[in-house]
């Protein structure tokens, strides 16, 4: 433990703290520290103490006209195998909207159907025992406007779709069924431990040409993918919505990712269960949303169980930041990362939120993880966490990467920065590493990390792993498998 505090220091002083210099005395430059960390511990109590609140306040779920809208009093049911209820669901869902609004309800059982479009003050709500089981014929799919890891476009409509809406919800303890699996959605990724072989239209055709877009400027009325490019749906994508409640229901085996608000504002996602082990299959992912409630929920995914985003490159950078988002009380299992920053991050974040969660799984990678690069850029600041109990994770508790896809073709002058990210109260009694930052070496574009409180059991590799330049990183009452940091 003495040779890696020793080494900790080392990498710590290869940056000059705070932008000052090393013509400090010592003791100064101890006082300096010490006056500074103070300070910082005042900034994040503030944040916890008025931010917070003011952010909770602001969050409000929408309310709904008390009238209940069930599907079969407007159509019949089939006893036709493979018929679809997609016509009948929408059209309930839209004389639903033209008359001021209440709940759609879905009863107990298994109904087949294609893409459904919500509409302002509509309620879709699922009865226990409910399930809308989504077609894998992407005929039943229509073009419409999206936006698809972090780039604008036209792409297959999702699943449960709504653009420039306000008021919408969905609600009860019914399930939403994606239907993904190898033989349909999940080949479409172009990976062939997914199903994919030579042939098969896969993303591999579209995922590069909508890249190209994005970094051309090509205008998005003419960036349309559909047949022949490979992209798969999203299960549930809000887009420019408003005041939007997702709540109690059940989210399986999407084709990506599952819930995705784009340029949103006031959401909440509480309570819902995730289980979706498929390729790209993010579990709830806030893109360029103002004023975010995730709580209560679980996530057991194939890919980071929250990823928070703000666009793509050019997109994101033209477009807005996320900001404001509360994930408390949620359980994470497996995922690349429990609560994530990034990739598609360029529009910038501020003003993250993160308590009382709870993770664990050999196959969960992080627990916290900002991950960018340079051609992304943007400002990703104000990361507060704390208690936060960690089972197992099989990389790092925090996880700070400034060099992530560095293969990606685009323009690399938009360097990011990390700045004021502060962890308290956080355990885990399994990791490689605690503390992991990859950043550049040819400039400081991480500052002020802070973890404290906090204690890291059977750590196999490195309390602290540091690639590049860092600044103020701070370890105050943190234990590394028993021992003080």
């Amino acid at each position: 433990m003495k040779s890696m505090k020793k080494s900790v220091i080392a990498l710590l002083l290869a940056c000059a703290l705070g932008g000052g210099g090393f013509a400090e005395t010592a003791s100064a430059q101890s006082q300096s520290a010490k006056e500074k960390a103070a300070a910082r511990d005042k900034e994040s109590a503030k944040a916890w103490a008025e931010l917070y609140p003011e952010i909770e306040k602001a969050i409000q779920a929408p309310t709904f006209r008390d009238k209940d809208y069930p599907i079969f009093k407007y159509g019949k049911k089939s006893n036709t195998e493979g018929y679809l209820y997609t016509e009948l669901i929408n059209k309930v869902i839209d004389r639903c909207s033209k008359e001021g609004g209440g709940r759609v309800v879905i009863p107990a059982g298994t109904w087949l159907t294609g893409p459904i479009t919500l509409k302002s003050n509509v309620n879709l709500h699922l009865e226990e025992g409910a399930t809308l089981l989504f077609t894998s014929d992407l005929k039943e799919y229509p073009i419409v406007r999206t936006r698809w890891e972090g780039v604008d476009c036209y792409n297959y409509q999702p699943m449960v779709y709504a653009f420039e809406q306000e008021n919408i919800a969905i609600t009860g303890k019914g399930t939403l069924d994606g239907g993904g699996k190898f033989e349909n959605w999940w080949r479409m990724c172009g990976a062939r431990h997914f199903g994919w072989e030579e042939g098969i239209v896969s993303q591999k055709i579209g995922r590069p040409i909508l890249l190209e877009w994005n970094e051309k400027g090509v205008p998005v009325e003419q960036r349309r993918l559909g047949d022949g490019y490979g992209m798969r749906v999203q299960l549930v994508n809000p887009m420019m919505c408003k005041n939007v409640l997702i709540e109690g229901v059940t989210m399986l085996r999407s084709p990506f990712w599952v819930i995705h608000p784009a340029l949103c504002d006031n959401v909440i996602v509480r309570n819902v269960h995730v289980q979706n082990e498929g390729p790209n299959g993010d579990g709830c992912d806030p893109d360029a949303c103002k004023n975010v409630l995730i709580e209560g929920c679980y996530f057991d995914t194939g890919d980071d169980c929250i990823a928070i985003k703000s666009g793509r490159n050019r997109d994101g950078r033209d477009g807005r930041p996320s900001e404001n988002i509360i994930v408390r009380n949620c359980r994470m299992k497996n995922g690349h990362g429990g609560v994530v920053i990034g990739s598609e991050i360029s529009g910038g974040y501020r003003n993250l939120f993160v308590e009382n969660c709870q993770m664990d799984s050999p196959l969960l990678d992080r627990v916290i993880r900002i991950k960018t690069n340079n051609c992304r850029g943007g400002i990703i600041e104000n990361v507060y966490v704390r208690n936060v109990e960690v089972g197992e994770c099989k990389e790092a508790v925090l996880k700070i990467n400034l060099i992530y896809d560095p293969k990606e073709i685009c323009n690399r002058a938009y360097a990011p920065i990390v700045r004021n990210v502060y962890l308290d109260n956080v355990t885990c009694k399994k990791s490689k590493y605690g503390v992991y930052i990859d950043a550049y070496d040819d400039r400081c574009n991480v500052y002020n990390v802070e973890v404290k409180n906090s204690s890291f059991d059977g750590v196999q590799t490195g309390a602290f792993l540091l690639n590049g330049q860092a600044a103020d990183v701070r370890f105050s009452n943190l234990k590394i498998n028993g021992n003080a940091m």
